[in-house]
């Protein structure tokens, strides 16, 4: 655990080196996420101008909603910003770089890279959380795990297709289509969905518990929910381990020279 820690933090010091040397393009990509995730939440301001819940849901739960996802998800893309381009390195055999390196490889591929615009999607959201903390509608240590648990969520489904990769070829397409449905189902409060829609989103599609399920949790604290959410969490790491490992047996090399500074 401790050489892995380790191993973020030397990609992380690395990757935000190279931004900097691009510092205007660096302010300019996150300047406009954070415009654009402000834009997205205008619009909820908007109608509860007009209407004071959806579901018994407020203002203020919209806040802690976007401010959780656009946090995590900038977490997921900064630290971890090869999550969204696995498929495209496995289908381009662009892996065989990172087989040289020492174990894990899977950790070495998703840290390699970070997104620009993903401290923007950061910066957003834990301003955000900030206002709705300020606000008394979050509690503060149940924010900071539900932060870690999302990100891993997101981090670890987005893994999970992209590895499709290995077994059906060119799979970028699905797993853009996957992460974005991933996002855009988050974004919506929980009592417009019921039916079948709200189990896709606990199982195919896991917005429920990227999203859904910690703001219920921080309205109303349940620890049998909050049990089924770390088990989610588990088990969900526990597939992407098992179909990385099983794809990499089927891998095959791209016979690519990769050079690397």
């Amino acid at each position: 655990m401790t050489a892995a820690l380790r191993l973020v933090a030397v990609y992380c010091k690395l990757n935000l080196a190279a931004a900097m040397e691009y510092r205007t393009s660096f302010l300019a990509q996150c300047l406009g996420m954070v415009a654009n995730d402000a834009l997205l939440f205008f619009f909820w301001w908007i109608y509860f101008q007009r209407f004071r819940q959806v579901g018994g849901w407020t203002l203020l739960d919209l806040v802690s909603l976007y401010g959780l996802v656009a946090a995590a998800y900038g977490l997921a893309t900064v630290v971890f910003g090869n999550c969204n381009r696995l498929a495209t390195v496995i289908s381009e055999g662009q892996l065989d770089y990172y087989l040289t390196l020492p174990k894990n490889p899977l950790l070495h591929v998703l840290v390699s890279r970070s997104s620009l615009a993903g401290w923007g999607d950061l910066a957003f959201g834990l301003g955000a959380l900030a206002v709705a903390a300020w606000q008394g509608a979050l509690p503060i240590p149940l924010a900071v795990i539900f932060l870690v648990t999302s990100t891993a969520i997101a981090v670890g489904y987005t893994t999970l297709i992209g590895s499709l990769a290995f077994f059906i070829g060119n799979a970028e397409a699905a797993a853009f289509q996957a992460r974005d449905a991933m996002i855009n189902f988050s974004l919506y409060p929980s009592p417009i969905f019921q039916g079948w829609t709200k189990v896709m989103l606990l199982t195919i599609v896991p917005a429920g518990f990227i999203a859904h399920l910690p703001i219920e949790l921080m309205r109303t604290f349940d620890p049998w929910r909050m049990g089924l959410l770390l088990a989610f969490t588990a088990v969900l790491w526990a597939m992407v381990l098992i179909v990385f490992r099983m794809g990499l047996r089927r891998y095959e090399s791209g016979n690519l020279l990769t050079l690397r500074g």
